[in-house]
């Protein structure tokens, strides 16, 4: 199928993706640009996956204080090359992930950081409200209520501030495919007047 500039420009516009992949992703979707826009998603999760054993020896540090000076954050963002680096949307996605921290407030950049023993201390708790349960019953009421934990506590599993049906582990993964180049929250510290 023949896919016109336009809508190459439009998917261009959209996603960011390169010309050839706009006329793919097009040609793979029959023309239509929301499903095209979810090929390339997907091809760009693919090349997130092959890019994340990459170094990131490059980036910025950012911060985001809020309205009234009595919250702020600091956050360093990583990539590969200072050609990404000084790339305005990728100090954007610094900035969004910082104002991300200081609205969410979470403990952790990923579940990998949270220690054993809290889990295993969730858990315990889990199951003590839920006592008298069948043990399989108690075992998945556990493990969804941890989800829950790690939604809240982990910075990866929150849901965007911005757009709550977009993970923060999805935007960076969008970034990573966009921008070729593997993308790593390294640290934050989030500061409250008064704490």
């Amino acid at each position: 199928m023949s896919n016109s500039m336009e809508d190459i420009r439009i998917l261009r516009d959209k996603t960011g993706a390169g010309v050839v992949d706009c006329k793919v992703a097009l040609s793979d979707a029959g023309g239509n640009i929301d499903k095209a826009i979810e090929v390339l998603r997907k091809k760009g999760i693919r090349v997130a996956e092959k890019k994340s054993s990459r170094t990131v020896k490059e980036g910025i540090i950012d911060c985001y204080i809020h309205t009234g000076a009595k919250l702020g954050v600091i956050i360093e963002l990583s990539c590969e090359t200072d050609f990404v680096a000084k790339n305005e949307e990728f100090k954007g996605l610094a900035h969004d992930i910082a104002m991300q921290i200081a609205a969410k407030n979470p403990k952790y950049i990923s579940r990998d950081e949270v220690p054993g023993e809290i889990v295993e201390k969730e858990k315990d708790i889990l199951k003590a409200q839920f006592k008298g349960k069948p043990a399989n019953v108690l075992d998945k009421i556990a493990t969804g209520k941890l989800e829950d934990f790690y939604k809240e506590s982990c910075l990866m599993d929150q849901s965007f501030v911005k757009d709550d049906s977009v993970m923060i582990k999805d935007l960076i993964t969008d970034k990573v495919a966009k921008f070729g180049e593997n993308i790593v929250v390294k640290r934050f510290a989030r500061f409250s007047a008064g704490e």
